[in-house]
């Protein structure tokens, strides 16, 4: 408490200072309040908690941008469709029918299950998601995983298996591999590493996979730690941080101490004045640095992990980081999970750039990637270093190619994730740590381990991942693509569907005949018969060439991809079967040509009427059922539909066609909804006149598909 700094200091390196929210391991003492809540460093990292903005997913942005645009239109179309009205018959009772219409008009223009849909098809998606070993936190950040054009990983347990051994060691100036280690030769190292460690073994296997390499290390030469601890127990210790990456333990040999300080090997050689050879201590020289710095660049090429190990012996109680005699080193290897290398390769070819981040020397980071598949060039490495001595706009310019970054602080972290969002970039990010917790709530997606993972980073995060698995990442962003195109063709469905109706209330207002629909038909259509094929194709399973396409653009519309056009043209498709079905009776059967005379005839014949509107509200209602098949996939034939995948749409289909019946073929439904009963023959000609949208749909695959096949022709 007594030492005070000349400069600001590292965290880590502040020895004059205990930190709110750490464990007091050893001794006691007292001080003074500097800091309390956010004036703390954990207060500090609440506050950048606090402060971080939480932006809107992309889907909340595209709805509340669909939510304006219909409201406008509803407003307009309604508008527009009462003046007409009352410019031509400005009576009361008229007056009172449009308000009414009008009203169920606006009704029809909205989709009203959309919502409900939308909940349910990403509650959906929650539940797909935990069979892919992904917990979602945050129900529309479902969606939004599916959007990710950059995923930034942790390298450690999440591309690797964190399954760590030591294969190499550098003592006493020879290199040694694994099957060479003995007692003779790597047991002072051995112990040494063991020692500084809080890992173990012996009783049951606790402790960071690192240290449990190293323990085991030294178990290969049959040195144990509980004997190594008997003999000379440790007293003192100064715990691991991210900014110092070294850590220090004390130990009693005798009537002396002895320090051991492990970490990573350029802040441990930092710090080293002697070298141990072969048990005699002498001065290190800059050829003994050449070769240790050798030996570490060879192991880390090999993707091995390199940590070194310093002592020093002290007549007292008390650790101090300097003036350090040199032991040695050991590479760790940690191989790659087999399942991150292909889903590396998927997400290349979905368009999406896996970026690596490392607490690991650059040279074992690179190898580790390019055995990933992340890159294949030295250069796309980037140290923390490096990325601190640039500023924001050339860090934007580093991150178009850079695909590895290595040695990085929390701190790093965020600086990355903010600069891929300036790119336009939207960002997932792992992380287990608390230091991790700003990035993670930075990111348009954080994703926290869930073995490894702290409850901080946890409660950060929008998704946690329940194996620590990258594999689970990849697979998480399939079933986020495939959710968010449920959402897309449902609200393409829906509002063609209203379209239609809209489209045919409207014509027989500027045509001038009776309107095909009464206001219970349209809320009927929309609540019921739309409602249960949106269900169907929110819960449709995913296109398997999903991951073929490349990240939506942040700015996308819903309706990008001809969704405007899709929506209009089988909306019309709609309304046109909608109109030809109410005016069948009196054009077809009973030769009208005129508006007048098809007016007169409906005064004349009431009960034809009713007819033609049952005609009307049935092809309404079926035609939409068959255009659900369409559009469950607009690149593909309704014939694939004929799969396990696909049964809720074929239940979706029959429900609805039967509610269909019932409401013409029970009588209190009839009189509820002023309907007829139909005959068999009336039900066949509806039920094909209502399958124009899926009959369009098929031949629109299929001049596709021939277009296709002349192109590739003409490629070859």
């Amino acid at each position: 408490a007594n030492i005070v700094y000349d400069r600001p200091m590292p965290i880590g390196d502040r020895k004059n200072v205990v930190y709110m929210s750490t464990p007091v391991v050893y001794g006691r003492g007292e001080g003074v309040v500097i800091g309390t809540g956010l004036q703390t460093e954990i207060g500090q990292i609440a506050k950048m908690l606090q402060t971080t903005k939480q932006e809107e997913t992309p889907l909340q942005k595209r709805l509340a941008d669909l939510s304006k645009l219909l409201g406008i239109i509803t407003f307009v179309l309604v508008a527009l469709l009462f003046i007409i009205a009352l410019i031509k018959d400005p009576t009361w009772d008229n007056i009172k029918n449009m308000f009414l219409l009008s009203i169920s008009l606006a009704v029809a223009a909205v989709p009203e299950g959309l919502p409900a849909v939308v909940t349910i098809t990403l509650a959906l998606g929650v539940q797909r998601m935990v069979k892919v070993h992904t917990i979602t936190r945050r129900l529309p950040s479902v969606e939004t995983l599916g959007a990710v054009s950059v995923i930034c990983s942790d390298k450690t347990g999440t591309l690797t298996q964190n399954v760590m051994t030591v294969v190499s060691a550098y003592t006493n100036e020879k290199q040694y591999e694994v099957e060479d280690f003995s007692a003779d030769t790597v047991g002072e190292l051995a112990d040494g590493l063991s020692l500084c460690s809080d890992a173990s073994v012996d009783h049951g296997v606790y402790g960071d996979p690192t240290e449990i390499a190293l323990v085991n290390f030294a178990n290969l030469i049959d040195h144990h730690k509980d004997d190594l601890e008997a003999a000379t127990p440790r007293v003192e210790e100064l715990p691991f941080d991210s900014v110092r990456k070294m850590m220090s333990t004390l130990h009693k040999t005798g009537k002396t101490y002895t320090q051991y300080t492990k970490g990573a090997m350029d802040n441990v050689l930092k710090l080293t004045t002697h070298i141990s050879v072969n048990g005699k201590v002498r001065e290190i020289k800059k050829s003994d640095i050449t070769a240790i710095n050798d030996v570490a660049s060879k192991m880390a090429k090999r993707a091995l992990r390199v940590l070194a190990l310093a002592k020093k012996e002290v007549p007292f109680a008390g650790i101090s980081e300097e003036n350090l005699v040199f032991v040695g080193l050991v590479g760790m290897v940690d191989p790659p999970r087999p399942e991150a290398i292909p889903a590396v390769e998927n997400l290349k070819g979905a368009g999406i750039t896996t970026i690596m981040i490392t607490g690991d020397h650059a040279d074992t980071a690179y190898a580790i990637a390019h055995e990933l598949g992340i890159t294949d060039s030295p250069s796309n490495v980037l140290t923390g270093a490096e990325l601190d001595a640039l500023n924001e706009d050339a860090l934007k310019d580093a991150l178009l190619t850079k695909r590895v970054f290595a040695r990085v602080s929390p701190e790093n972290k965020v600086q990355i994730v903010n600069a891929l969002q300036a790119n336009g970039e939207i960002v997932a990010m792992t992380g287990d740590g608390v230091n991790d917790a700003p990035s993670l709530k930075t990111a348009d997606i954080g994703i926290a381990m869930g073995i490894t993972g702290t409850d901080v980073a946890k409660g950060a995060a929008d998704m946690v991942l329940t194996d620590d698995n990258f594999a689970s990442i990849e697979k998480a962003v399939q079933e986020g693509r495939g959710i968010y195109a449920n959402i897309r063709k449902t609200v393409w469905f829906l509002l063609s569907s209203n379209f239609g109706e809209v489209i045919t209330m409207l014509v027989a207002v500027l045509v001038g005949y009776p309107f095909p629909l009464s206001a219970l038909h349209i809320l009927w259509v929309n609540l019921i018969t739309d409602g249960v094929p949106a269900l169907a194709l929110g819960a449709d399973s995913k296109d398997p060439d999903i991951m073929k396409e490349k990240p939506r653009d942040k700015k996308e519309s819903l309706f990008a991809n001809g969704g405007y056009f899709i929506t209009i043209f089988f909306g019309s498709v709609i309304a046109l079967i909608t109109t030809l079905a109410f005016l069948f009776i009196p054009v077809v059967q009973h030769g009208m040509r005129s508006v007048q005379d098809i007016n007169t005839f409906f005064a004349e014949n009431p009960e034809l009427k009713v007819r033609a509107m049952t005609y009307a509200f049935t092809a309404l209602g079926v035609s939409q059922l068959f255009h659900m098949f369409g559009m469950s996939n607009l690149n593909k034939t309704f014939f694939r539909t004929f799969t396990k995948k696909k049964w809720f749409l074929w239940v979706a289909f029959f429900i609805g066609f039967l509610l269909q019946i019932a409401v013409t073929e029970i009588h209190a439904l009839t009189v509820a909804f002023g309907t007829v009963e139909l005959t068999f023959i009336e039900w066949v000609f509806l039920a094909l006149l209502s399958t124009t949208p899926l009959v369009i749909h098929e031949l629109r695959v299929f001049f596709r598909f021939i277009r296709e096949k002349i192109k590739n022709r003409k490629s070859h």
